[in-house]
């Protein structure tokens, strides 16, 4: 004779809280996978500005130069003629994630944060370049040679020039850029162009210099 064998069944008190310790693991598992998704990067110092590799040190070539082309009011070309420095592209750059600025791919060309002042208007625009690479010198590397007085053009877009002359230079702690002064004009009322690279040292077991140069210019009425 076969013997009925009976099944377990929970009663409803009991399945009810089986189905809120559940439902508080998986809420738990949410909040986890949440916290893990949007943990952001610890933003570096104030002048740390970085990039997601490393720049190239391919000089881009005269045809390159010549046709590059940015949208009408933005900078297209920088000149420094008391450094040797004539037509160079000013590339548009951004945030990374960990709010830094990014910089340049390019050691020969410099880049225009795009949240700063647009050439000619009020404000400042903030331009940086690199002074090196580990087997070449940047566009910048002879920065630190400008003083008071020098002149240097932006070219838009629409090949509208600007002309700015040198104000003063400043050398920062890379840890402690004043960036609310970089991105503000010497004067309030003339619009300004503040150029950045690196300086000083490399720290050891790194390949960050430990100071900025900053030279602060203002722009030249006609």
């Amino acid at each position: 004779m076969l013997k009925t064998v009976k099944l377990f069944k929970p009663s409803k008190v009991k399945l009810a809280y089986l189905l809120i310790a559940c439902g508080l693991i998986l809420a738990i598992i949410a909040i986890v996978l949440s916290i893990h998704h949007n943990r952001t990067e610890p933003k570096p110092p104030p002048g740390a500005l970085t990039s997601k590799s490393a720049p190239t040190s391919v000089k881009p070539t005269r045809q390159a130069t010549v046709s590059y082309s940015v949208p009408a009011l933005n900078p297209k070309y920088i000149a420094i003629p008391a450094i040797g420095i004539s037509n160079t592209d000013v590339l548009k750059l951004g945030l990374l994630s960990n709010g830094a600025i990014n910089v340049p791919d390019n050691i020969y060309q410099t880049g225009w944060y795009d949240g700063s002042s647009l050439p000619g208007h009020s404000g400042a625009m903030f331009i940086y370049g690199h002074v090196s690479s580990w087997t070449a010198d940047g566009i910048f590397y002879n920065l630190k040679k400008l003083v008071p007085g020098d002149i240097m053009t932006i070219t838009t877009g629409n090949n509208t020039v600007y002309t700015y002359r040198v104000i003063k230079s400043a050398v920062y702690p890379y840890t402690s850029v004043p960036m609310n002064t970089v991105l503000a004009p010497v004067s309030d009322s003339t619009p300004g162009l503040n150029l950045m690279t690196c300086t000083g040292t490399v720290i050891k077991g790194t390949s960050e210099f430990n100071e900025r140069l900053v030279v602060y210019t203002s722009l030249v009425k006609s």
